[in-house]
């Protein structure tokens, strides 16, 4: 496929610099991009390379000044990197629904229903009284398990297992390896010191236009659901607890962990590694730097917290300059001690 410059202004309400019936026919970094193909530029570290790139059209910001000329076709946006996100999910979408149709062997139950332009891949198990929307790809090694719906347009790559009576929104992309709906982990101690397990008959509702990463485990509730809003993202290799909430348009990375009944707002920025215990609020706003450990509600919107327990992050970033600083007091006060000690001797 290719797509001039001025096609891609369209896409993106950009304004051509330079030859607008330039064309590419692919993407690339801006340092390794080569003679048709796109590239952007958002970040000024990589500024030097808008000047030798061998990209035949790029993006640029409308504020980005010019030192010397460019050969390139330049497309001017408010926002290089989110018009050039733009493109991409254009591009994404125009593959996806190239994609149609039911591969063999996969196993569809009969009462399953199945919309208009799905793609089921080989060796995927759509499960009894399932309902997959229009327009959603299921990939090989799949599992859709019984009275599962999979909304409009959504995405589930191979190998994702969706558990049963689970609920996945529109525009939904769920990535390799994760497992949604699986037991909470509930179990009630015993007198004789054994645990018996506590059935975990609730499910998991995943709002519209959700991204999950692979490998992320996302646990079905004790009762009710565990509840993944709109817009949220998800990195990989997360855990997400029975009865958990996640708000719209909060943001976890990668292999952080969320105890069970912990209520994350709206707008939450969660760093890697961070675990949350369980029962908390987490208000809108907050901001958790990576690997911390947060032990206590967050009450107040836009808090910014880090370390283990996590604490207020202006606060943190005093005490450890002071820290840093103990060396020199301690050797201030040994000399002062030494002073006292001389002034008491002339004293007697």
């Amino acid at each position: 496929m290719q797509f001039s410059a001025a096609q891609i202004a369209v896409m993106i309400n950009g304004k051509i610099e330079g030859n607008a019936d330039m064309t590419v026919a692919s993407f690339g970094k801006i340092e390794e991009a080569v003679l048709g193909q796109l590239a952007f530029l958002a970040n000024p570290k990589y500024e030097e390379y808008l000047y030798n790139t061998k990209a035949s059209i790029i993006i640029i910001n409308d504020t980005q000044e010019l030192k010397q000329p460019i050969s390139a076709t330049l497309i001017r946006v408010p926002d290089a990197y989110t018009a050039f996100a733009t493109l991409l999910d254009k591009y994404q979408q125009i593959q996806n629904q190239q994609l149609s149709g039911i591969q063999q062997p996969a196993y569809i139950d009969a009462t399953a229903k199945i919309g208009e332009q799905v793609f089921i891949g080989a060796f995927a198990y759509i499960g009894e009284n399932a309902i997959i929307a229009n327009g959603a790809k299921i990939f090989s090694g799949a599992y859709i398990g019984n009275d599962v719906i999979v909304g409009e347009n959504t995405i589930i790559y191979p190998g994702v297992k969706i558990y049963h009576r689970c609920i996945i929104g529109k525009n939904v992309v769920i990535h390799a390896g994760t497992v949604i709906g699986g037991d909470g982990f509930g179990f009630a101690p015993q007198a004789d010191g054994s645990f018996k397990k506590v059935p975990q008959i609730g499910n998991v509702i995943i709002e519209d236009n959700v991204e999950i990463g692979s490998n992320t485990t996302i646990d079905r509730a004790t009762m009710g659901s565990t509840l993944i809003k709109e817009g949220a993202k998800l990195d990989n290799l997360l855990q997400i607890a029975h009865n958990v909430e996640i708000g719209n348009n909060s943001i976890i990375a990668a292999q952080a962990g969320i105890s069970g009944s912990t209520k994350i707002g709206n707008n939450v920025m969660i760093g890697g590694q961070v675990g949350i215990v369980g029962h908390l609020q987490i208000a809108d706003g907050s901001k958790i730097n990576a690997q911390s450990g947060v032990s206590k509600s967050i009450k107040k919107p836009n808090t910014v917290v880090t370390g283990s327990p996590a604490f207020d992050y202006t606060a943190t970033l005093r005490s450890q300059a002071m820290v840093r600083s103990l060396p020199e007091m301690e050797k201030r006060i040994q000399e002062l001690e030494k002073l006292v000690k001389a002034l008491l001797i002339l004293k007697e």
